[in-house]
């Protein structure tokens, strides 16, 4: 028997194992869950006094590979980010 005649046994044994394992075992399908309920908030008045001006410096905030974030505006129109 060939070095690659016995890797080509092991590979075939090894899924007949795996498909007798799997017709052994339940199915995995989970049962359907409806997601979670929204919650709202309904502002009181004396709150909307207090709360924070909203930023109007607002950034991009896309990420890269590496974490950086872009530091353009939100929404800008230019196709690459700057990223720091």
């Amino acid at each position: 028997m060939s070095k690659l005649d016995a890797l080509r046994a092991m590979r075939e044994a090894r899924y007949a194992e795996d498909q007798a394992r799997a017709a052994g075992r339940p199915s995995a399908t989970r049962a359907p869950v409806a997601p979670p309920a929204r919650r709202t908030v309904t502002p009181t008045p004396g709150t909307a006094a207090t709360a924070a001006p909203p930023a109007t410096d607002e950034r991009c905030g896309h990420r890269n590979m590496g974490g950086k974030t872009c530091t353009r505006e939100q929404g800008h129109s230019a196709k690459n980010h700057r990223y720091s």
